[in-house]
């Protein structure tokens, strides 16, 4: 949320949005989330200017449509496709201490 809460008040809306559409509504185009190839991680995109944010996300079902919980775990601003790996290598920690520290 820290990262939502400093990319200003547009984004941060955006960012509420999404998570209301996406509570609702179970297919939701790959503009807004897309699953990351060759991880268990999804992305959240928000479009602001010429920038995409990006929320990385793993869901506690298999299937995104059946899902009921999700947690956010790291957000950046799109540059380059080498940002991405740098920001699931931080994900993939983050996920392992969220999951020390919580029940499934």
């Amino acid at each position: 949320m820290d990262f939502v809460d400093k990319q200003g008040k547009r984004v941060s809306n955006k960012f509420f949005q999404l998570v209301v559409i996406l509570e609702e509504v179970k297919v939701v185009h790959s503009n807004f989330v897309k699953k990351l190839t060759n991880t268990k991680f999804y992305e959240l995109r928000i479009k602001a200017g010429n920038e995409y944010r990006v929320i990385i996300f793993a869901i506690y079902q298999l299937n995104f449509s059946e899902c009921t919980k999700a947690v956010c775990l790291k957000g950046f601003i799109k540059k380059s496709n080498k940002g991405y790996l740098k920001a699931i290598k931080e994900a993939e920690k983050i996920l392992e201490e969220y999951l020390k520290n919580n029940e499934l």
